[in-house]
Protein backbone atom coordinates (compact mmCIF):
# COMPACT_ATOMS: atom_id res chain seq x y z
CA UNK A 1 0.00 0.00 0.00
CA UNK A 2 1.31 3.48 -0.63
CA UNK A 3 2.25 5.53 2.39
CA UNK A 4 0.03 8.72 3.23
CA UNK A 5 0.76 11.76 5.30
CA UNK A 6 -1.41 11.73 8.61
CA UNK A 7 -2.78 14.92 8.27
CA UNK A 8 -4.41 13.45 4.64
CA UNK A 9 -6.08 10.48 6.32
CA UNK A 10 -9.51 11.04 6.21
CA UNK A 11 -11.48 11.74 10.12
CA UNK A 12 -11.63 7.62 11.70
CA UNK A 13 -15.54 6.93 12.79
CA UNK A 14 -16.40 5.84 15.92
CA UNK A 15 -16.52 2.12 15.79
CA UNK A 16 -14.98 1.68 12.38
CA UNK A 17 -10.88 0.89 12.20
CA UNK A 18 -9.52 2.83 8.89
CA UNK A 19 -9.47 0.59 5.45
CA UNK A 20 -5.39 -0.17 5.80
CA UNK A 21 -5.84 -1.01 9.47
CA UNK A 22 -8.49 -3.49 8.61
CA UNK A 23 -6.46 -4.80 6.22
CA UNK A 24 -3.44 -5.23 8.47
CA UNK A 25 -6.03 -6.76 11.09
CA UNK A 26 -7.75 -9.53 8.58
CA UNK A 27 -4.79 -10.00 6.26
CA UNK A 28 -1.36 -11.03 6.08
CA UNK A 29 0.76 -9.51 3.11
CA UNK A 30 3.38 -11.61 1.07
CA UNK A 31 6.15 -9.20 0.16
CA UNK A 32 9.02 -10.47 -2.46
CA UNK A 33 11.32 -11.04 0.29
CA UNK A 34 9.08 -12.14 3.16
CA UNK A 35 5.34 -12.00 4.86
CA UNK A 36 4.08 -9.03 6.77
CA UNK A 37 1.41 -8.70 9.55
CA UNK A 38 1.72 -12.53 10.44
CA UNK A 39 0.97 -11.68 14.29
CA UNK A 40 -2.39 -11.95 15.52
CA UNK A 41 -3.30 -8.83 17.82
CA UNK A 42 -4.97 -10.55 20.69
CA UNK A 43 -5.28 -7.59 23.30
CA UNK A 44 -9.03 -6.59 23.68
CA UNK A 45 -8.54 -2.93 24.47
CA UNK A 46 -6.05 -2.47 21.01
CA UNK A 47 -8.11 -0.51 18.82
CA UNK A 48 -9.82 1.53 21.95
CA UNK A 49 -8.99 4.68 20.94
CA UNK A 50 -11.15 4.24 17.84
CA UNK A 51 -13.71 2.85 19.48
CA UNK A 52 -13.68 -0.60 18.34
CA UNK A 53 -13.42 -3.66 20.91
CA UNK A 54 -11.17 -6.08 19.58
CA UNK A 55 -12.78 -8.83 22.06
CA UNK A 56 -13.62 -12.15 21.13
CA UNK A 57 -17.47 -12.11 21.26
CA UNK A 58 -19.49 -15.22 20.75
CA UNK A 59 -22.42 -13.51 19.02
CA UNK A 60 -20.09 -11.83 16.25
CA UNK A 61 -18.55 -14.93 16.00
CA UNK A 62 -21.50 -17.19 15.70
CA UNK A 63 -22.82 -14.43 12.75
CA UNK A 64 -19.20 -14.07 10.94
CA UNK A 65 -18.30 -18.09 11.01
CA UNK A 66 -19.24 -20.57 7.90
CA UNK A 67 -17.81 -23.21 6.21
CA UNK A 68 -18.17 -23.85 2.93
CA UNK A 69 -18.03 -27.74 1.20
CA UNK A 70 -15.51 -27.35 -1.74
CA UNK A 71 -15.33 -30.16 -3.16
CA UNK A 72 -16.42 -33.76 -1.31
CA UNK A 73 -16.23 -37.13 -2.57
CA UNK A 74 -15.19 -40.58 -0.99
CA UNK A 75 -11.83 -40.12 -0.07
CA UNK A 76 -11.08 -36.90 0.52
CA UNK A 77 -12.77 -33.55 1.01
CA UNK A 78 -11.93 -29.70 0.88
CA UNK A 79 -13.81 -27.01 2.69
CA UNK A 80 -12.84 -23.39 3.54
CA UNK A 81 -13.82 -21.92 7.04
CA UNK A 82 -14.86 -18.38 7.32
CA UNK A 83 -14.06 -16.02 10.51
CA UNK A 84 -11.46 -18.44 12.21
CA UNK A 85 -8.59 -17.72 13.98
CA UNK A 86 -6.19 -20.22 12.01
CA UNK A 87 -5.41 -21.94 16.06
CA UNK A 88 -8.37 -22.81 15.86
CA UNK A 89 -7.89 -24.26 12.31
CA UNK A 90 -4.53 -25.86 13.44
CA UNK A 91 -6.53 -27.45 16.68
CA UNK A 92 -8.60 -29.22 14.40
CA UNK A 93 -6.12 -30.65 12.43
CA UNK A 94 -4.25 -31.82 15.02
CA UNK A 95 -7.46 -33.62 16.13
CA UNK A 96 -8.07 -35.06 13.09
CA UNK A 97 -4.43 -36.67 12.87
CA UNK A 98 -3.73 -37.74 16.38
CA UNK A 99 -7.59 -37.99 18.18
CA UNK A 100 -9.82 -39.80 16.44
CA UNK A 101 -9.79 -43.68 16.71
CA UNK A 102 -9.78 -46.12 14.06
CA UNK A 103 -8.90 -49.64 13.50
CA UNK A 104 -6.09 -51.39 13.34
CA UNK A 105 -4.22 -54.46 13.44
CA UNK A 106 -2.28 -54.04 15.99
CA UNK A 107 -0.98 -58.17 17.18
CA UNK A 108 0.01 -60.26 14.89
CA UNK A 109 0.52 -63.96 14.90
CA UNK A 110 2.79 -66.04 13.06
CA UNK A 111 3.10 -69.40 12.80
CA UNK A 112 5.10 -69.79 9.57
CA UNK A 113 7.13 -67.17 8.00
CA UNK A 114 9.31 -68.46 5.26
CA UNK A 115 9.84 -64.92 3.12
CA UNK A 116 12.37 -62.74 3.01
CA UNK A 117 10.70 -60.34 4.83
CA UNK A 118 11.34 -60.26 8.39
CA UNK A 119 8.24 -60.97 11.15
CA UNK A 120 8.43 -57.50 12.18
CA UNK A 121 8.92 -55.45 9.23
CA UNK A 122 5.87 -58.19 8.04
CA UNK A 123 3.53 -57.12 11.17
CA UNK A 124 4.56 -53.44 10.75
CA UNK A 125 3.27 -53.57 6.80
CA UNK A 126 0.02 -55.33 8.23
CA UNK A 127 -0.80 -52.39 10.52
CA UNK A 128 -0.44 -49.59 8.00
CA UNK A 129 -3.02 -51.64 5.82
CA UNK A 130 -6.58 -49.36 6.26
CA UNK A 131 -9.59 -51.51 7.65
CA UNK A 132 -12.89 -50.47 5.86
CA UNK A 133 -14.95 -50.61 9.73
CA UNK A 134 -16.90 -47.76 11.76
CA UNK A 135 -14.39 -47.75 14.85
CA UNK A 136 -17.53 -46.31 16.94
CA UNK A 137 -19.11 -50.00 16.92
CA UNK A 138 -16.05 -51.53 19.39
CA UNK A 139 -14.68 -50.78 22.49
CA UNK A 140 -11.26 -49.78 23.19
CA UNK A 141 -9.03 -52.66 25.26
CA UNK A 142 -6.78 -52.21 27.45
CA UNK A 143 -3.90 -54.29 29.01
CA UNK A 144 -6.39 -56.70 31.61
CA UNK A 145 -9.20 -56.92 28.85
CA UNK A 146 -9.71 -60.43 26.89
CA UNK A 147 -10.15 -60.03 23.58
CA UNK A 148 -13.85 -60.80 22.46
CA UNK A 149 -16.20 -59.74 19.22
CA UNK A 150 -16.99 -56.10 20.76
CA UNK A 151 -13.10 -54.81 20.62
CA UNK A 152 -10.72 -57.01 18.53
CA UNK A 153 -11.02 -57.97 14.56
CA UNK A 154 -8.90 -61.08 13.70
CA UNK A 155 -8.23 -61.69 9.80
CA UNK A 156 -5.83 -64.47 8.56
CA UNK A 157 -3.87 -65.28 5.70
CA UNK A 158 -2.02 -68.30 4.72
CA UNK A 159 -0.29 -68.51 1.29
CA UNK A 160 2.26 -70.33 -0.28
CA UNK A 161 4.67 -70.27 -3.60
CA UNK A 162 3.54 -72.99 -5.99
CA UNK A 163 4.75 -73.80 -9.84
CA UNK A 164 1.95 -72.97 -12.03
CA UNK A 165 0.42 -70.62 -9.87
CA UNK A 166 -1.29 -67.64 -11.88
CA UNK A 167 0.26 -65.14 -10.01
CA UNK A 168 3.56 -66.09 -10.44
CA UNK A 169 5.74 -63.70 -12.54
CA UNK A 170 6.96 -63.70 -16.32
CA UNK A 171 11.20 -64.96 -15.90
CA UNK A 172 13.26 -61.92 -17.45
CA UNK A 173 16.14 -62.26 -19.54
CA UNK A 174 19.21 -60.22 -18.64
CA UNK A 175 22.18 -59.16 -20.48
CA UNK A 176 25.83 -59.25 -19.15
CA UNK A 177 28.08 -57.07 -21.18
CA UNK A 178 31.71 -57.87 -20.17
CA UNK A 179 34.78 -55.33 -21.95
CA UNK A 180 38.09 -57.08 -22.17
CA UNK A 181 41.21 -54.95 -23.00
CA UNK A 182 38.69 -52.36 -23.80
CA UNK A 183 38.35 -53.62 -26.81
CA UNK A 184 36.70 -57.07 -27.29
CA UNK A 185 32.99 -56.72 -26.51
CA UNK A 186 31.29 -60.12 -25.44
CA UNK A 187 27.90 -60.44 -24.74
CA UNK A 188 26.54 -63.35 -22.22
CA UNK A 189 22.91 -63.96 -22.23
CA UNK A 190 21.45 -66.16 -19.68
CA UNK A 191 17.66 -66.79 -17.78
CA UNK A 192 17.70 -66.00 -14.60
CA UNK A 193 14.57 -67.01 -12.08
CA UNK A 194 12.74 -64.43 -11.15
CA UNK A 195 9.88 -65.98 -10.36
CA UNK A 196 7.65 -64.76 -7.60
CA UNK A 197 4.24 -64.31 -5.73
CA UNK A 198 2.43 -61.08 -5.18
CA UNK A 199 0.83 -61.25 -1.68
CA UNK A 200 -1.62 -58.74 -1.52
CA UNK A 201 -4.30 -57.31 0.98
CA UNK A 202 -7.50 -59.12 -0.54
CA UNK A 203 -6.08 -62.35 0.86
CA UNK A 204 -6.08 -61.07 4.34
CA UNK A 205 -9.64 -62.74 5.47
CA UNK A 206 -11.84 -61.68 8.21
CA UNK A 207 -12.70 -64.35 11.03
CA UNK A 208 -16.11 -63.56 12.73
CA UNK A 209 -15.47 -66.72 14.80
CA UNK A 210 -12.42 -65.28 16.34
CA UNK A 211 -8.73 -66.80 16.67
CA UNK A 212 -8.61 -70.10 14.98
CA UNK A 213 -4.72 -70.76 16.83
CA UNK A 214 -5.17 -72.98 19.79
CA UNK A 215 -3.44 -71.04 22.71
CA UNK A 216 -1.92 -74.22 24.19
CA UNK A 217 -1.44 -77.85 22.78
CA UNK A 218 -4.80 -79.80 23.70
CA UNK A 219 -4.38 -82.01 26.85
CA UNK A 220 -4.94 -85.65 25.49
CA UNK A 221 -6.94 -86.07 28.66
CA UNK A 222 -9.32 -83.33 27.52
CA UNK A 223 -13.03 -83.97 26.08
CA UNK A 224 -12.02 -84.43 22.59
CA UNK A 225 -15.25 -82.66 21.81
CA UNK A 226 -14.75 -79.43 23.35
CA UNK A 227 -13.87 -76.35 21.18
CA UNK A 228 -9.73 -75.73 21.98
CA UNK A 229 -9.11 -72.32 23.54
CA UNK A 230 -7.78 -70.06 21.16
CA UNK A 231 -6.58 -66.35 21.57
CA UNK A 232 -9.88 -64.80 21.84
CA UNK A 233 -12.93 -65.41 23.59
CA UNK A 234 -16.09 -64.69 21.21
CA UNK A 235 -19.26 -65.32 22.71
CA UNK A 236 -20.29 -65.12 19.40
CA UNK A 237 -20.06 -64.43 15.55
CA UNK A 238 -19.45 -60.95 14.61
CA UNK A 239 -21.44 -61.54 11.45
CA UNK A 240 -24.07 -62.29 13.46
CA UNK A 241 -24.87 -58.69 14.93
CA UNK A 242 -26.87 -56.47 12.97
CA UNK A 243 -24.27 -53.92 12.45
CA UNK A 244 -21.74 -56.46 10.35
CA UNK A 245 -24.92 -58.82 8.78
CA UNK A 246 -25.14 -56.50 5.78
CA UNK A 247 -21.90 -54.89 5.68
CA UNK A 248 -19.04 -57.21 6.68
CA UNK A 249 -15.81 -56.13 7.68
CA UNK A 250 -13.24 -55.78 4.70
CA UNK A 251 -9.88 -53.88 3.85
CA UNK A 252 -10.55 -50.59 2.13
CA UNK A 253 -7.58 -51.16 -0.77
CA UNK A 254 -7.69 -54.90 -1.88
CA UNK A 255 -4.21 -54.02 -3.74
CA UNK A 256 -1.76 -53.51 -1.34
CA UNK A 257 1.22 -55.80 -1.58
CA UNK A 258 2.04 -57.27 1.66
CA UNK A 259 4.94 -60.06 0.65
CA UNK A 260 6.55 -61.32 -2.48
CA UNK A 261 6.95 -64.63 -1.81
CA UNK A 262 9.94 -67.28 -3.68
CA UNK A 263 9.21 -70.69 -5.11
CA UNK A 264 8.58 -72.96 -1.80
CA UNK A 265 8.20 -69.93 0.46
CA UNK A 266 4.47 -69.49 2.74
CA UNK A 267 3.01 -67.48 5.17
CA UNK A 268 0.27 -68.25 7.58
CA UNK A 269 -0.55 -65.95 10.22
CA UNK A 270 -3.40 -64.26 12.04
CA UNK A 271 -3.66 -60.63 12.57
CA UNK A 272 -5.20 -59.10 15.46
CA UNK A 273 -6.97 -55.42 15.02
CA UNK A 274 -8.11 -53.13 18.21
CA UNK A 275 -9.10 -49.54 18.48
CA UNK A 276 -6.74 -46.88 18.96
CA UNK A 277 -5.56 -43.10 18.18
CA UNK A 278 -2.71 -41.36 16.01
CA UNK A 279 -1.33 -40.26 19.29
CA UNK A 280 -0.14 -43.61 20.28
CA UNK A 281 1.23 -44.86 16.55
CA UNK A 282 0.73 -43.30 13.10
CA UNK A 283 -1.52 -46.40 11.87
CA UNK A 284 -4.40 -45.83 13.85
CA UNK A 285 -4.58 -42.26 12.27
CA UNK A 286 -7.44 -41.78 9.98
CA UNK A 287 -6.09 -39.50 7.70
CA UNK A 288 -3.51 -39.74 5.13
CA UNK A 289 -3.07 -35.73 5.47
CA UNK A 290 -4.91 -33.07 6.99
CA UNK A 291 -3.46 -29.73 6.52
CA UNK A 292 -4.97 -26.15 6.30
CA UNK A 293 -3.90 -22.80 5.02
CA UNK A 294 -4.55 -18.99 4.72
CA UNK A 295 -6.82 -18.36 1.79
CA UNK A 296 -4.66 -16.62 -1.02
CA UNK A 297 -5.95 -12.93 -2.16
CA UNK A 298 -4.82 -12.03 -5.54
CA UNK A 299 -4.96 -8.22 -6.29
CA UNK A 300 -4.11 -6.31 -8.80
CA UNK A 301 -3.41 -2.63 -7.81
CA UNK A 302 -3.58 -1.32 -11.23
CA UNK A 303 -4.53 -2.00 -14.56
CA UNK A 304 -2.10 -4.56 -16.43
CA UNK A 305 -2.50 -3.95 -20.05
CA UNK A 306 -0.78 -5.41 -23.39
CA UNK A 307 2.42 -6.57 -23.06
CA UNK A 308 2.55 -6.10 -19.31
CA UNK A 309 -0.58 -8.18 -19.03
CA UNK A 310 0.87 -11.22 -21.28
CA UNK A 311 4.43 -11.30 -19.57
CA UNK A 312 2.11 -11.18 -15.93
CA UNK A 313 0.39 -14.43 -17.16
CA UNK A 314 3.90 -15.79 -18.18
CA UNK A 315 5.43 -15.37 -15.29
CA UNK A 316 2.80 -17.39 -13.02
CA UNK A 317 3.48 -21.06 -13.10
CA UNK A 318 0.30 -22.12 -12.13
CA UNK A 319 -1.84 -19.82 -14.63
CA UNK A 320 -3.81 -17.74 -11.79
CA UNK A 321 -3.72 -14.65 -14.18
CA UNK A 322 -6.01 -14.33 -17.55
CA UNK A 323 -5.72 -12.13 -20.21
CA UNK A 324 -9.11 -10.37 -21.31
CA UNK A 325 -10.12 -8.62 -24.30
CA UNK A 326 -11.64 -5.60 -23.85
CA UNK A 327 -11.81 -3.94 -27.51
CA UNK A 328 -9.87 -1.92 -30.04
CA UNK A 329 -7.20 -4.32 -29.84
CA UNK A 330 -6.24 -4.29 -26.20
CA UNK A 331 -5.47 -6.64 -23.75
CA UNK A 332 -5.76 -6.68 -19.83
CA UNK A 333 -4.68 -8.96 -17.12
CA UNK A 334 -7.93 -10.47 -14.58
CA UNK A 335 -7.22 -12.74 -11.78
CA UNK A 336 -8.80 -16.04 -12.81
CA UNK A 337 -8.07 -18.51 -10.79
CA UNK A 338 -6.73 -17.19 -6.64
CA UNK A 339 -7.31 -20.66 -5.42
CA UNK A 340 -4.67 -22.01 -7.33
CA UNK A 341 -1.70 -19.79 -6.49
CA UNK A 342 0.61 -20.98 -4.27
CA UNK A 343 2.37 -18.11 -3.03
CA UNK A 344 5.37 -18.64 -5.11
CA UNK A 345 5.84 -14.64 -5.51
CA UNK A 346 7.47 -15.29 -8.79
CA UNK A 347 4.31 -12.85 -9.97
CA UNK A 348 6.22 -9.91 -7.86
CA UNK A 349 9.30 -10.47 -8.27
CA UNK A 350 11.16 -8.22 -10.70
CA UNK A 351 11.64 -4.34 -10.80
CA UNK A 352 8.42 -2.56 -9.99
CA UNK A 353 5.99 -5.69 -9.86
CA UNK A 354 5.07 -5.43 -6.05
CA UNK A 355 3.43 -1.99 -7.87
CA UNK A 356 0.85 -3.93 -9.68
CA UNK A 357 0.55 -7.01 -8.04
CA UNK A 358 -0.30 -7.50 -4.39
CA UNK A 359 -0.48 -11.14 -2.54
CA UNK A 360 -2.74 -11.43 0.70
CA UNK A 361 -3.38 -14.23 2.71
CA UNK A 362 -6.71 -13.68 4.31
CA UNK A 363 -8.40 -15.45 7.51
CA UNK A 364 -9.50 -18.52 6.24
CA UNK A 365 -8.28 -22.21 6.24
CA UNK A 366 -8.23 -25.02 3.36
CA UNK A 367 -8.31 -28.81 4.57
CA UNK A 368 -7.76 -31.76 2.68
CA UNK A 369 -9.22 -35.10 4.93
CA UNK A 370 -11.06 -38.38 4.03
CA UNK A 371 -15.06 -38.07 4.37
CA UNK A 372 -17.14 -35.37 6.24
CA UNK A 373 -17.37 -37.65 9.19
CA UNK A 374 -14.26 -37.03 10.40
CA UNK A 375 -14.71 -33.71 10.88
CA UNK A 376 -17.93 -33.63 12.40
CA UNK A 377 -16.33 -36.43 14.74
CA UNK A 378 -13.29 -33.68 15.26
CA UNK A 379 -15.61 -30.88 15.81
CA UNK A 380 -17.25 -33.22 18.91
CA UNK A 381 -13.64 -33.92 20.51
CA UNK A 382 -13.00 -30.25 20.57
CA UNK A 383 -16.04 -29.17 22.03
CA UNK A 384 -15.17 -32.20 24.91
CA UNK A 385 -12.34 -30.06 25.22
CA UNK A 386 -13.62 -26.71 25.83
CA UNK A 387 -16.41 -28.30 28.45
CA UNK A 388 -13.72 -30.05 30.80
Amino acid sequence: MAKVPIWDLPDVPTGELPPHIQLQRTRVFCKSDAPTNTENIQYSGAYASMGVDNSLRLDQFRSNFKVEVMRLNEDDMEFDMIGIDPSIANAFRRILIAELPTMAIEKVLIANNTSVIQDEVLAHRLGLIPIKVDPRLFDYMSENDVPNEKNTIVFKLHVRCERGDARLTEKRRLTVVVLIFNWLVTEWYFKMAMACYAVTSDELKWLPNGSEFPLAPENSASNSTSRPKTYTSFSCSQDSLPQFSKNPITLKHPDIIIAKLGLGQEIELEAHAVKGMGKTHAKWSPVATAWYRMLPEVVLLQEIEDEKATELVQKCPTKVFDIEDVGKGKKRATVARPRDCTLCRECIRGEGWENYVALRLTIESTGALPPEVLFTEAVKILEDKCER
